[in-house]
């Protein structure tokens, strides 16, 4: 199963953002099994440019002439050699002769046995690009990053920066949920989840974040979860109502809403009254969005489905009191949970994405009465989709005004907002996903 999706992808037949669903939905595995299979997939993107470096030096033929599909099972193989303490390598070897076999590779079965059995001979013997002569290539080969981000952050962060950077981002993360206060508080969901079983830990930054361990089933199946106790949110994006901090009375907007994490969480901070409203260019994340909402008791939000860098002042008749802006990005920040992200975006993406986000910004302050205020945020630590987008938004709007989000955190995320007031977190400092924030005022 594993194999095959990483086949699909390669091929590039199934959506890269949704892969491990389309992979395991229609499949009769149990959990456990679903869990593996995801746990290879996930290693394989996540490792893939060393174990290609490892496979190349071990065969004796041009690394090129190797099918995708096979090259597909030699890294399966490599991934559970290398990073799989539970696999003895024997079965992982076998496995992979018996894939060979099985998808009609029999012309190669020989050689597939052959490579994997000499690199589990010379397994602590894998020489990579010299540090100090080569520092973009060794650092893109060794933690599996493509050199051209590895060159970028270099120069935007810093060598020793980077380095630990690209560390941090190969981490397999925990699950985070966020507590639904319509309901419940955090010690009592916390026994809750204890008592069906699952760890759950207090999140070190937030008062209704809670970190679960050892999850031994899908975390829709948990009855807490039905009840609507809790939404699954990563602890850095739960940062963003906290610092939009909406009143009761006011009249709030999501664009690019998604599946409505934020959207639900502002509603609740809002105490499911006042008006929201969710915004999204795509009518099948509004419906889950409605779904989720209905099962949190988020009564309060209104859906719509529109282009948000088009037009907005002409869709509505009414100004906002605040908008929260989550802009489509390059998702640089949550490489340690979407590894395909290594993959499928280049320096080129990065330029497009900020000429939109800077178009969605600027259709959102017409749309924001005087005295209002935009959060706008997202999940990448590229310089050019955050403080240039900000920047260059505030430049063309004469009346708008950068704050300081010192003077908004609560005392809890004081590390979290940076020397020029703009919310930064990083994975190897924080331990939590990439994001940025910027708070904006309208005279």
């Amino acid at each position: 199963m594993a194999l095959k999706g990483l086949n699909r992808l390669s091929r590039g037949s199934v959506i890269p953002g949704n892969y491990l669903d389309e992979i395991l939905r229609h499949n009769p595995l149990d959990y456990r099994d679903k869990a593996f299979v995801s746990h290879l997939v996930q290693g394989v993107l996540r490792w893939r440019i060393k174990l290609d470096w490892i496979i190349e030096q071990s065969v004796s033929f041009a690394f090129k002439k190797i099918s995708p599909s096979v090259l597909n099972i030699l890294r399966l193989a490599v991934y559970q050699i290398f990073f799989l303490d539970r696999v003895p390598e024997s079965a992982a070897v076998n496995e992979a002769v018996k894939q060979a076999k099985l998808n009609n590779h029999r012309q190669v079965v020989s050689s597939v046995n052959g490579i994997l059995r000499n690199i589990c001979r010379q397994k602590d013997k894998i020489i990579y690009p010299d540090p100090a002569r080569k520092p973009f290539d060794y650092l893109s080969v060794y933690y599996s990053y493509p050199k051209w981000l590895v060159k970028k952050w270099a120069k935007e962060f810093g060598p020793e920066f980077t380095e630990d950077l690209l560390s941090a981002g190969n981490r397999i993360p925990a699950l985070c949920i966020r507590t639904n206060i319509l309901k419940i508080d955090r010690p009592a969901l916390i026994k809750l989840l204890t008592d069906e079983g699952v760890k759950a830990d207090p999140a070190p930054y937030l008062p209704c974040g809670i970190l679960i361990n050892g999850l031994r089933r899908k975390v829709d199946k948990l009855d807490s979860f039905k009840k609507g106790l809790f939404q699954v949110q990563g602890q850095a994006a739960q940062i963003a109502s906290y610092l939009l901090a909406p009143q009761s009375d006011e009249v709030v907007l999501d664009i690019c809403a998604g599946l409505g994490g934020k959207t639900t969480h502002l509603a609740e901070y809002m105490g499911n009254r006042g008006k929201m409203l969710a915004l999204d260019i795509s009518i099948q994340r509004l419906l889950i969005l409605k779904n989720n909402s209905k099962r949190l008791g988020t009564s309060s939000i209104t859906s719509l489905s529109a282009d948000a860098s088009r037009s907005l002042s002409s869709l509505f008749r009414v100004k906002f009191d605040k908008i929260i802006v989550d802009a489509p990005c390059s998702g640089l920040g949550v490489i340690s949970r979407h590894p395909d992200g290594k993959w499928n975006k280049n320096d080129e993406d990065i330029g497009r994405l900020a000429f939109l986000q800077k178009a969605i910004l600027n259709e959102a302050v017409s749309v924001l009465r005087r005295g209002g205020r935009i959060l706008y945020m997202t999940c990448t630590i590229s310089e050019e989709e955050n403080e240039g987008v900000v920047n260059s938004c505030v430049a063309s709007n004469k009346d708008l005004y950068l704050e300081d989000l010192r003077d908004y955190i609560p005392a809890w995320g004081g590390g979290l907002i940076d020397d020029r007031g703009f919310l930064k977190t990083f994975p190897h400092i924080h331990n939590m996903d990439g994001f940025f924030g910027a708070l904006l005022r309208k005279e």
